[in-house]
């Protein structure tokens, strides 16, 4: 008797907890499931991502056609080839064609024809009116013989709708100290450290037929012309080595924020002052060089140009694309994605990055804070603190549905990110 009273007392207490532990179950399934659905990524409520390509090789920047085609150039060539061109079907995307002997970074699309880098040189493949290249083995050298110095190798391109080609031609050097051991001036911006504008119609062009359209941007990989102010924004690599270079002035963790990873807006004639100048995004202030008398105090000079919007030290941004869909909610519409292929330099605070990220616009400006779009790429918060991540984001590209690809060139990962309505 004694027993079943015990029991009665105890019945609501034990519906109570197994309710709790249930409630735990599912949600730990369901987060489960999210997690396997969304490819092991982390994206705001809506969104969801598919891994629709794999092992594909170094896979650096993307395009897709009209028609779906995805069009990955490869860092270096895998199986003799550098450009990759992928079917989708259904989740999957399968190669179709694969061609060009170099490997590179750039990759674009333009008035009916396909253009791609190497280190050195631009090309471009005649299109058809589906967007397939005609023939993937003539190939017509647009830009040749850009200096390429082992360091900041990759030429990253754009193309504005006046018929001009944009090069990055990343400086061979952290902060140019082994040319100008005195300060006296780095002599490697005369054809380094920069953004090149060629036209985009012309062949066999060299440094003589284009224009320094910018200068002192120590290195460019993520660049992009936003349509919505007809205007070219580019992501610079920051400085590396504050402390290393400078321990009475600069501690190791502020050696690890510092300096920002910077967006600028650029109009012909920008000075953005690599290498006398980096970005304190903590102060929001340009600071003079250390190299160049800076302290960590004194402020840069007014001429260099101020970046538009600017992140946490050595995140290293690799792709940048302004959202013109309308798939994603409307607080997408013409903002700009980044994507951070992540830090190895951030000791001894964790590294970080490897992610990619939303910058709000508004006008043709950035407007608000910046947020963390998609996460996880890196695998554990282990991997990822270490710097030992699994996938590293590179490249952006925007279908005509509105979904958005990712590139990860570490294990040749092609990501599609989609939204569906709650």
């Amino acid at each position: 008797m004694k027993m079943k009273k015990l029991l009665i007392i105890l019945l609501p207490f034990i519906a109570v907890i197994g309710l709790i532990l249930f409630n735990a179950f599912k949600k730990a399934t369901n987060s489960s499931k999210r997690d396997a659905v969304s490819a092991g990524l982390t994206l705001p409520d809506g969104f969801n991502a598919t891994i629709i390509a794999d092992n594909l090789g170094h896979a650096r920047h993307l395009v897709v056609t009209p028609q779906g085609d995805i069009i990955v150039h490869l860092a270096s060539p895998k199986d003799g080839v550098g450009i990759v061109i992928l079917r989708q079907q259904g989740n999957k995307a399968t190669p179709k064609l694969s061609f060009g002997n170099f490997g590179g970074t750039g990759i674009a699309i333009k008035n009916g024809y396909l253009y791609a880098s190497n280190n050195t040189d631009v090309f471009r493949y005649k299109l058809n009116n589906r967007d397939e290249v005609i023939s993937p083995s003539q190939q017509e050298t647009v830009v040749t013989g850009l200096l390429s110095r082992r360091t900041h190798e990759p030429k990253a391109i754009a193309l504005d709708d006046d018929g001009n080609l944009y090069v990055n031609i990343g400086a061979y050097s952290n902060i140019c100290s082994e040319f100008d051991p005195h300060g006296k001036g780095c002599p490697i911006l005369d054809s380094a450290a920069g953004i090149w504008q060629f036209k985009a119609d012309k062949l066999n062009q060299t440094y003589a037929d284009g224009n320094r359209y910018a200068a002192g941007l120590r290195n460019v990989v993520g660049l992009a012309w936003n349509e919505q102010d007809n205007q070219l924004f580019v992501m610079q690599h920051g400085r590396d080595e504050l402390h290393n270079l400078f321990p009475k002035l600069y501690t190791v963790h502020q050696s690890a924020e510092l300096p920002a990873e910077c967006m600028f807006a650029l109009k012909k004639g920008d000075n953005a002052g690599w290498p006398y100048v980096y970005y304190d995004w903590m102060q929001n202030k340009n600071m003079l060089g250390p190299e160049y008398g800076g302290d960590g105090k004194k402020e840069a000079d007014p001429k260099y140009i101020n970046p538009v919007a600017a992140y946490p030290g050595h995140y290293a941004p690799d792709g940048l694309l302004f959202y013109t869909g309308n798939q994603f909610p409307e607080k997408y519409k013409n903002g700009a994605f980044i994507a951070f292929h992540g830090s190895w330099n951030r000791a001894p605070e964790p590294q970080a990055g490897y992610c990619v990220v939303f910058q709000p616009f508004k006008d043709g400006k950035p407007d608000g804070k910046w947020e963390v779009f998609a996460d996880g790429f890196a695998g554990t918060e282990q991997q990822k603190a270490s710097g030992r991540a699994v996938h590293r984001p590179c490249g952006l590209a925007q279908g005509r549905d509105g979904s958005l690809y990712v590139t990860d060139d570490n294990k040749g990962t092609i990501y599609k990110i989609t939204y569906k309505k709650q």
